[in-house]
């Protein structure tokens, strides 16, 4: 028999998952960027779908998989692309990831470790960072 999803929970800036064979799963919030920025009402307004293989929060578009619960990777906070934002906290995640064309859910991913961007997305990053950066020198010459 498969695992399904019984109960979920949060606790410590951690998701936590029950599932029917009786085993606690738990991930940290940054493993999923919208549940992170979400606020506890909208964290606990979800439902539980697909005979309990996927949770689902309508109000802030995003599901998650029970599969996902089984991934023992944590973040790496220590990495290039967090460590740039942690140097520069001023910084808007999201405009940044909007000036490079992607979400900022995959961009917090880069920052917090759980996902490592490839060589040509580290340069875009890199190149979105320096353009802002000379945008800025030119406004304040």
């Amino acid at each position: 028999m498969n695992e399904r999803i019984q109960e979920v929970w949060f606790k410590d800036e951690r998701i936590f998952m029950r599932s029917s064979l009786g085993n606690e799963y738990s991930r940290p919030l940054e493993s999923f960027p919208r549940l992170k920025d979400a606020n506890s009402e909208e964290r606990n307004s979800f439902t539980i779908r697909l005979q309990g293989e996927a949770i689902r929060w309508e109000g802030i578009d995003e599901d998650i998989h029970v599969s996902s619960f089984f991934d023992k990777d944590e973040p790496k906070y220590d990495n290039a692309v967090g460590n740039l934002f942690k140097k520069f906290p001023q910084l808007n995640v999201s405009e940044i990831a909007k000036s490079i064309g992607i979400n900022k859910s995959l961009l917090s991913q880069y920052i917090y470790g759980i996902k490592t961007p490839s060589e040509k997305r580290m340069n875009e990053i890199k190149a979105a960072l320096n353009n802002l950066g000379k945008e800025l020198i030119k406004e304040t010459e």
